[in-house]
């Protein structure tokens, strides 16, 4: 009898409690809004970071409870911005495809190197040793691979001393420029071909005895662009891509071959 009572009791108790928290469930609900799950079915998934968020459902919410702009996924693209402005049913501005760049060109042919790192494996490491790194240049490439670890689009190589960067596998998601500790990687307009492959703002004879591919601050790419989009800023050449026609005139003027018209 007593062991009847008992299952009785624990089973009104259990029903009870059921009834309980059924109503506490449907009482404090957290409303989702539809539009998020639909949206991150668009997403790629890749939770790379490179939208500003922490990944694609922080994204998805984002776009609809805080109005984040809907292109920001550079790993989907074009595709991605098109499905997103159908659930939302706007237009999408697309933007022009970006990719990571190292600007840099002091290969093993031509960059000096001061001393050989014995037992350093890792870019940020070299850069705190004497001189910024083994490189005569203390702006330069230091090779190790830090990019190349942490790129999850195995985008990047190291090619005869410096990163690479393989744009046909660049999702421009940003690992690879926040990790640099030379901040020698940035982003650049995929269409946009020409470039500086440099990063040394020094001035002087040094310069080009450190490094032969390094820019002299010269001004001749400044002089000779037809449409006033390369400036010569702290000794360093810069090209404004808004202005930019990839006419390749200022990197047939640069005396060390600073600029270049990328290949990828």
């Amino acid at each position: 009898m007593n062991i009847l009572n008992a299952t009785l009791s624990l089973g009104i108790l259990g029903l009870v409690f059921g009834i309980l928290l059924g109503f506490a469930s449907k009482a404090f609900e957290v409303k989702v809004d539809p539009k998020i799950p639909k949206l991150r079915e668009c997403l790629p998934g890749a939770n790379c970071g490179g939208c500003g968020f922490a990944g694609c459902d922080a994204y998805a919410e984002a776009i609809v409870m805080e109005g984040a702009k809907p292109n920001l996924c550079s790993v989907g693209g074009v595709k991605t911005a098109e499905d997103i402005g159908e659930v939302l049913g706007i237009k999408v501005d697309l933007t022009e495809k970006m990719t990571a760049f190292v600007k840099c060109n002091g290969n093993c042919d031509s960059a000096k190197v001061r001393y050989d790192l014995e037992g350093v494996t890792d870019c940020l490491t070299a850069s705190l040793m004497i001189g910024g790194g083994s490189k005569s240049c203390s702006y330069g490439c230091l090779g190790l691979g830090s990019c190349v670890n942490v790129c999850e689009f195995d985008a990047l190589e190291i090619v005869n001393g410096i990163a690479k960067v393989n744009v046909d596998k660049c999702t421009n998601c940003g690992a690879c420029i926040n990790i640099c500790p030379k901040g020698l990687i940035e982003s650049v307009p995929i269409s946009k071909k020409v470039r500086v492959e440099c990063n040394n703002i020094e001035i002087g004879r040094h310069v080009k005895e450190n490094c032969s591919a390094a820019c002299i601050g010269c001004k001749l790419c400044e002089r000779n662009c037809p449409k006033d989009a390369v400036h010569v800023v702290n000794n360093l050449a810069k090209v404004d891509y808004a202005k930019c026609i990839n006419c390749q005139i200022c990197t047939k003027k640069c005396p060390t071959g600073a600029i270049k018209l990328s290949i990828n």
